[in-house]
């Protein structure tokens, strides 16, 4: 019950934090403006909740078919899991909404706050949104998952635990992808016309910048969001499938499960403790500052946290399962989170290495643009995707492998794969930080939009702004360091919306070995079929053609998620350049801008489909060729998805940080400079905030429902196996052709 009650405690945190926000000063202008993002992007979110809904259907008769029908369950424990995968969905997108809204409370407040002449309240308000929606999120998440531990049948609970699972990762990945597509249209579309028509970055007469506001929600708020509450789940789903395969001793069974939730526990409490640390000190150190490195709070949160986490992680563990095993299980297992913990401090590090506006590879793109164009911008960019992949695969890899030889250390005498375990315990470590590393991630949105709003208010041309603002809230505006400060938060947003993106893939990634193991132990009797066991290798033909497949699918995916954008975009930009007025106009008319704003949901909703049903019926086609096959084709889809994943993310976060330095350190803008920096910022656009982020939730759905699929598939008579096969991977091959030819730009004939 105390676990409740930490969960409760988390979202009072978020409720207050998101009263506070809402009670902030605001002019009305900026605030007519945010309201009306929150509108468009309402209409949105309501538009892929039916489409969720529908999607649902399917993935019930999936589930009934093999509860009801194969597994010959009773009806009242079908209809429980059913309902647990509609609370999954539920959840991933009420805690959506919840962070669309307090965004968009925030982004006219920041604003607003901008106009005070100090820095500190443009950094501080976001900081505030994205603590209230990662507690809230967090929280929310385990309040379900102790539930469901807590006051359903054991025998109910392991299904339930799998349709939440399910329920969510279905949700996130709909609204990551179609989210990732609209966003990326519309900012594709929107900053073109910088170089079409000369026109300055969010120019009030450009109908594509309020479509562009709506897609820094719909991408970068509603799908993280989602994504994170999926994330958090389905690693916990995976260590409990483990412990209850893998430890024949129920008592250690027990002592694990609670550990386990403790340590989510523990994450709630040093995430709070760390902010509010982190918080007075940066009061301290800024609040009457007129300038600040609006990065350096940041990196301190994140490594605050990090070590608080690490701290109550061993603290905990000693009073709970000291008497583990031999006695020394606790420091061990404290250890292996550990990993996790400091791979999740670690890699925004990194990352800050490859994206941030101070470092060496996004100066080297910078550079290379001045003599060389948009084309060497281009290949600059490339160049630090890669080498972004490298470092991080290493650390990820260095710390797994001491991961691994810690679960050497008299594991086995407790659980069979001990190996297993300690990475998904890395997974697990990767989240200790979870309120903060969706708090850092959720910054970029609010600064993005915040400038957006800014602009697009016309505030500097009211008549009487400055005695209006000065009677009103007691203080005279100071417009030139407001967008100073505006777009030098805006560059540590992009920062360090970069930094959670490979935090999540690495925890999708390593976390789906812990779902792989169940799926293995299924295949092997327990791992008691040496013969099941032998065809785990690449000499086994079926294993080794599913490696192959793998990486196609994950080439695939990122091919057809980046020409949904290409052919949203053109459409868009099309739109936009026959219908934009600059002269005699301050901003452009509803209607043009909601035209825009229909353009990017019609394609991302097209693309979305094409995704996620190739995705559905793949798995499904792979799953009945054959098992091994399928083992096979999920590793690859990890392993290749990762990298693919840091390198298009880190690429894309370095282009768009060049174009931030060449707009507020060089004050390049209208130059050839500046128009090579958007064009890298363009190629960019796809790479970091669709293909890259959806490979996340798409690896766990596949990985989770595979679950599903397996079992369902190894009940069929062979020759039924290989017929539905055949027709879910010609249902699949349908999907594929038409990611391209049905979303296909029309030929201009010559």
């Amino acid at each position: 019950m105390w676990g409740l009650a930490i969960c409760l405690f988390g979202m009072v945190f978020g409720a207050i934090q998101y009263m506070s926000i809402r009670k902030l000063p605001v002019h009305s202008a900026m605030r007519e403006i945010s309201e009306l993002i929150y509108e468009t992007c309402k209409t949105y979110l309501i538009t892929q909740g039916k489409f969720i809904l529908v999607l649902w259907v399917l993935i019930g008769a999936i589930i009934v078919a093999y509860f009801g029908w194969l597994r010959q369950m009773q009806v009242d424990k079908v209809v429980f899991i059913l309902v647990s995968s509609l609370i999954g969905i539920l959840g991933s997108y009420a805690v959506a909404w919840f962070g669309m809204r307090i965004n968009t409370f925030a982004n006219s407040r920041t604003a607003f706050a901008s106009l005070g002449g100090k820095p500190f309240p443009t950094y501080a308000i976001p900081l505030q949104a994205g603590m209230s929606i990662g507690m809230l999120l967090i929280s929310i998440e385990l309040f379900v998952m102790l539930c469901i531990l807590l006051f359903i049948r054991p025998d109910y609970a392991g299904p339930c635990f799998i349709g939440f699972a399910i329920g969510e990762s279905l949700g996130a990945s709909v609204l990551r992808i179609a989210g990732g597509i609209f966003t990326k249209i519309a900012d594709i579309g929107s900053d073109l016309m910088k170089i079409v028509f000369k026109i300055k970055e969010d120019d009030a007469r450009n109908p594509g910048v309020i479509a562009d506001c709506t897609g820094d929600n719909a991408g970068d708020s509603v799908g993280p969001t989602a994504d994170g509450f999926e994330t958090y789940g389905v690693t916990g789903v995976a260590l409990i499938s483990f412990i209850l395969l893998a430890i024949q001793d129920p008592i250690v069974q027990v002592m694990l499960l609670v550990w386990i939730f403790a340590m989510r526990l523990v994450m709630i409490l040093a995430s709070a403790l760390s902010y509010w640390v982190n918080d007075a000190i940066a009061k301290i150190k800024y609040a009457s500052a007129q300038e600040m490195n609006f990065e350096k709070p940041l990196i301190s949160l994140v490594w605050l946290t990090s070590i608080v986490s690490i701290v109550l992680t061993f603290v905990a563990s000693n009073l709970l399962i000291s008497n583990l095993g031999d006695g020394t299980m606790w420091w061990k297992l404290a250890s292996i989170i550990t990993c996790g913990t400091i791979a999740g401090a670690l890699i925004p590090e990194l990352v800050n290495r490859f994206t941030s506006t101070e470092c060496a590879h996004v100066r080297n793109v910078v550079q290379c643009s001045k003599e060389g164009g948009a084309p060497l911008n281009i290949l600059a960019g490339l160049v630090a995707g890669n080498f972004s992949a490298y470092w991080m695969g290493l650390a990820i890899l260095v710390l797994m492998g001491a991961a691994y030889g810690v679960s050497l250390m008299g594991l086995n005498a407790m659980m069979i794969a001990p190996s297993v375990f300690a990475f998904g315990l890395v997974a697990f470590g990767f989240l200790s930080m979870g309120p903060v590393t969706i708090a850092v991630d959720s910054y970029g949105p609010v600064t993005d939009n915040a400038q957006s709003v800014y602009e697009l208010s016309l505030i500097e041309t009211l008549p009487g702004i400055k005695q209006n603002i000065q009677s009103e809230f007691g203080f005279q505006p100071d417009f030139d360091n407001a967008k100073r400060y505006l777009e030098a938060n805006d560059g540590a947003g992009n920062t360090f919306k970069a930094t959670a993106k490979p935090v999540l893939i690495g925890t999708a990634v390593v976390g789906s070995t812990t779902m792989i193991f169940s799926i293995i132990m299924i295949l092997t009797n327990g791992l008691a079929n040496t013969a099941a066991i032998e065809k785990l290798s690449i000499l086994s033909p079926p294993f080794l053609l599913g490696l192959l497949m793998g990486g196609a699918v994950i080439y695939w995916f990122t091919g057809a998620s980046t020409n949904a954008v290409t052919t949203g975009a053109y459409y868009a930009v099309e739109f936009i350049k026959k219908n934009i007025k600059l002269e005699g106009v301050e901003k452009a008319s509803t209607e043009d801008s909601k035209k825009v704003v229909e353009i990017c949901t019609k394609f991302a909703q097209k693309g979305m489909i094409n995704l996620f049903l190739t995705i559905f019926f793949s798995t499904l086609a792979f799953a009945c060729l054959d098992s091994f096959f399928f083992i096979g084709y999920l590793i690859s889809i990890a392993l290749f998805g990762l990298y693919q994943a840091i390198f298009m993310a880190n690429a894309g976060g370095a282009w768009d940080n060049a174009k931030k330095v060449v707009e507020t350190e060089l004050h390049a803008k209208g130059t050839e400079l500046h128009d090579a920096s958007v064009v890298g910022d363009t190629v960019g656009d796809p790479f970091k905030d669709t293909s890259s982020v959806a490979l996340n939730p798409i690896i766990k759905f596949t990985t989770l429902f595979g679950l599903l699929a397996i079992e369902l598939a190894i009940e069929l008579a062979p020759q039924v196996a290989m017929t539905l096969a055949g027709i879910f991977f010609l249902l699949s091959l349908l999907f594929v052709h038409r990611s391209f030819f049905s979303m296909r730009i029309a030929v201009d004939e010559h």
